[in-house]
């Protein structure tokens, strides 16, 4: 799918000097960039629209949102799954209503289409009142996306047929995202269902919060942290044995002490079960990932998607408006831990990063309050400062990416902000610059990868 843009075309660079650490507080708040990312960035990125096992069977289905599009996920009798925009070709109407089901047909509720689960229409109400040569029925099914793709059970989406493979998209990232997804035989699975608020902050605050701002997490969390663990503050950072590293906007921030995030969970038996496959998961993808597993640590991918490694929630920032996000979170966990320590896991989550979770309602309110103050008339055209950390950028015999040493940074911001200036700014995705170039070439698994990665 091509989208032509008709109106301004800016110049995005003059937002944001990132060698000089600052940007434009306009970004948060302005109604003409926020449309032309709705464009450029979520019509054009892969995103996460689900995790397979919450479509297990066939005619499973969900629904969601690709940027401000709303789509039906469904899994299909051959087992593939189908992502369609969920909106009637008649008169446009919402086709599916619920958030979840299992069905053989999606009807609109307007005048009767019928969709089949792939999106092909099968028929509508009085449907002889359509004469011969009135409508072609090939042509006016529910619009499928471009691609789908699925990375070790996380499912994404794109409307652009242009699109580097799904990864490709996700490059060395990978190596990062293994530690979640595959440090154990089994693979994962988001468990307990999916929980929606809304806040009144732009979009980008919550992504670049979790790529990288372990910085507030010491005194904004103060209070939550003594209270969930009998009186002891948030763990100390290891600035010279922490990092941030990322690739093509996607970054995790971490440290190398396997406990910190565990700790923050506040479930012993948990960080018991991690401890215990701890060595299996060192054999399975070598000792660096499997100390940094655990560990004080936060991710995100770009666009959209973000998540806390050792604590388990994993969710996304889904934007309704320049001031507006619906934040969805889930639990993911391990398929084979045992249920009573999925259990424990899904109650620490609640506890810390759920709606009412002690550090949830600290972030929700700071980004409010960014949101509304930096579109002040006078305050709008300040610059913020990014510029922390921003001459310790290493070269690491193991990590791939683009490393920084310290996880007190704004590496991964600086980053995640890059990736969004290179897809406002270049048409195509063959002229955007690989951020850094890959290291780890067309390796399929991350375990397998032979030398330094391998550490």
């Amino acid at each position: 799918m091509r989208f032509e843009r008709i109106g301004r075309e800016p110049d995005y660079s003059r937002y944001m000097d990132l060698k000089e650490g600052w940007l434009d507080r306009r970004i948060f708040s302005d109604a003409d960039i926020y449309e032309e990312e709705l464009y450029r960035i979520f019509a054009r990125s892969w995103l996460f629209v689900a995790h397979e096992s919450q479509i297990p069977n066939s005619g499973d289905f969900l629904t969601t949102h690709m940027g401000e599009d709303a789509v039906i996920v469904a899994r299909q009798p051959d087992g593939s799954i189908r992502v369609m925009l969920n909106s009637c070709p008649h008169r446009g109407n919402k086709v599916c209503f619920a958030d979840a089901g299992n069905t053989r047909r999606f009807v609109c509720n307007y005048h009767g289409w019928a969709f089949d689960t792939a999106g092909d229409l099968k028929g509508m109400h009085e449907e002889y009142c359509y004469d011969a040569g009135d409508i072609d029925f090939k042509n006016h099914g529910l619009k499928n996306v471009a691609k789908v793709g699925n990375y070790k059970g996380l499912v994404f989406a794109t409307f652009n047929s242009d699109a580097p493979s799904l990864e490709a998209w996700l490059g060395d990232f990978r190596w990062y995202l293994d530690m979640i997804l595959d440090n154990e035989e089994g693979g994962t699975e988001f468990i307990g269902g999916c929980i929606k608020s809304v806040i009144s902050a732009n979009w980008k605050f919550g992504v670049e919060n979790f790529i990288g701002d372990a910085y507030h997490a010491g005194w904004t969390h103060d209070s939550g942290t003594r209270s969930m663990n009998n009186g002891q503050p948030f763990p100390p950072i290891d600035m010279d044995n922490s990092y941030h590293a990322s690739v093509n906007g996607h970054g995790w921030e971490f440290g190398t002490e396997g406990v910190g995030d565990l700790f923050l969970l506040g479930r012993p038996k948990v960080m018991d079960y991690y401890n215990k496959i701890r060595p299996k998961m060192a054999e399975r993808l070598g000792e660096m990932r499997s100390k940094i597993f655990g560990s004080v640590a936060s991710a995100s991918i770009f666009p959209n998607v973000s998540f806390l490694p050792g604590i388990s929630t994993f969710r996304q920032w889904q934007p309704k408006g320049p001031m507006q996000f619906e934040l969805k979170t889930w639990v993911i966990v391990n398929k084979n831990m045992p249920d009573d320590i999925k259990e424990e896991v899904t109650k620490g989550v609640m506890q810390t990063f759920g709606p009412g979770g002690t550090f949830e309602m600290d972030d929700g309110e700071n980004w409010e309050n960014c949101t509304t103050v930096n579109r002040g008339v006078v305050t709008r055209h300040e610059r913020l400062h990014y510029r922390c950390g921003i001459g310790r950028q290493i070269e690491h015999d193991t990590l791939p990416g683009i490393v920084y040493r310290g996880q007190y940074n704004d590496a991964n911001q600086r980053g995640f902000y890059q990736r969004w200036l290179d897809m406002m700014t270049h048409d195509e995705f063959g002229k955007m610059p690989a951020r850094p170039e890959p290291q780890l070439g067309n390796v399929g698994e991350t375990r397998d990868l032979p030398g330094l990665f391998a550490l």
